[in-house]
């Protein structure tokens, strides 16, 4: 069974709800409220809530119950929270999917959710720890600096890695973000060039960040009423993938193979596989996971935007650009946006959602039909990966 996106909603990304004395329930509920009423939706059949470090954060566990919490229509509809660090978006679509293509439910609420600014800086980068093999991979002041400083380090064992394409990835993300009503950074200018871990500086990093994002999902009956009832189009999910390996980086970049980590790149040749997606040439554009600037760079390559090692040439080509061949993080990505870590993976879903469906505004790109994301969590130890359309 298709499953189909009928649209969504989006926070402000730069909105800090902690001091504006609001607690994480409201984070849920303007949420709710706003996918509900963005997608003209009364009532759903399921709830799914994406969220990484909830209690570690600010105490709250059991998120998959606050949405009947703080909008009451939603008491008595099944919910349920996941947990795969910065892929928990990704898992949440994942399991409303499985729910309507097993014939459970015909509509789902899908949502992802994280505060993070309830804490000091210094104490958010250590409570993200979590998502690596704590006592084995965490004796370091910053632990995912120090991850992705480490397969910018590979990348340049194997292949060579100049910085200033590193720092290409940055620019284009912030300024990309400049255009976005919702991004963290959309005021901001690049920040420096203080070095953080290794090849990591200041600049390669993505945000701590208050944010939710939602979207409903319905099968094909329910979408085309909807559709036929609101005049609107639908997108539809055409291809997904998800693979899991272990915990530890350093396994991960042990495997010599062509590509630096041979499980995301068959995370996205998956979904292309189900979409009937002959290569990354027939996407018009994707929203990828650029939790460090390196991690973007591993995306071009396992794309197949480039050939493997080679990503800097799409970096000085300027085909990643929003009018380019190939434009890659239209909305500003997680460097520019904003990364909720829990949000993140159904924020992708969205703004490919808005893509194919003309509703991105001024991250719009021309003529967008076809749009493919990669949500990963920890050194990708969980991967997501869909391919959005529009319908056939």
């Amino acid at each position: 069974m298709t499953v189909f996106v009928l649209g969504g909603y989006q926070t402000d990304f730069a909105r800090n709800w902690a001091k504006e004395g609001l607690e994480v329930s409201d984070l849920v509920q303007e949420a709710t409220e706003g996918t509900l009423a963005a997608c003209a939706v009364d009532a759903v059949d399921t709830i799914h809530v994406g969220n990484a470090f909830g209690q570690l954060y600010n105490g709250q566990g059991h998120l998959g119950g606050m949405p009947a919490q703080v909008v009451p229509s939603l008491r008595g509809v099944p919910a349920m929270r996941h947990e795969a660090a910065c892929a928990s978006g990704g898992i949440a679509v994942l399991a409303a999917m499985a729910e309507i293509e097993a014939g459970r439910y015909d509509v789902a609420l899908v949502l992802g959710v994280e505060q993070e600014k309830s804490v000091p800086g210094d104490e958010a980068a250590r409570i993200l720890g979590a998502a690596a093999w704590v006592g084995h991979e965490t004796d370091v002041d910053f632990v995912w600096p120090h991850q992705f400083s480490l397969l910018a380090q590979e990348y340049d064992r194997r292949y060579g890695l100049d910085p200033q394409f590193l720092k290409g990835i940055s620019d284009l993300n912030y300024r990309n973000a400049r255009s976005n009503a919702n991004a963290q950074t959309r005021t901001w200018s690049t920040p420096s060039d203080d070095v953080v871990d290794g090849w990591v500086r200041r600049y390669d990093c993505s945000q701590i960040t208050d944010g939710a994002a939602g979207v409903v999902v319905a099968g094909r009956e329910f979408a085309q009423e909807w559709s036929r009832r609101t005049g609107r189009p639908v997108a539809e999910i055409k291809g997904w993938g998800h693979r899991t390996v272990g915990l530890a980086l350093a396994d991960k970049l042990a495997v010599q193979e062509e590509y630096v980590l041979p499980h995301v790149r068959q995370t996205i040749t998956d979904p292309f596989a189900r979409a009937g997606v002959a290569d990354v040439w027939e996407l018009d554009g994707i929203e990828t996971h650029d939790c460090f600037t390196p991690s973007e760079y591993m995306a071009i390559d396992h794309f197949g935007i480039t050939a493997p090692g080679e990503s800097w040439k799409a970096v000085e080509s300027g085909i990643l650009e929003k009018d380019g061949a190939m434009p890659v993080n239209a909305s500003g990505g997680l460097i520019g946006l904003g990364h909720p870590v829990g949000a993140s993976g159904v924020r992708m879903v969205l703004d490919a959602t808005k893509q194919v469906t003309a509703a991105a505004g001024d991250t719009q790109v021309e003529g967008a039909r076809t749009f493919g994301t990669l949500n990963i969590g920890g050194s990708t130890t969980t991967t997501v990966s869909f391919v959005i359309g529009q319908t056939s």
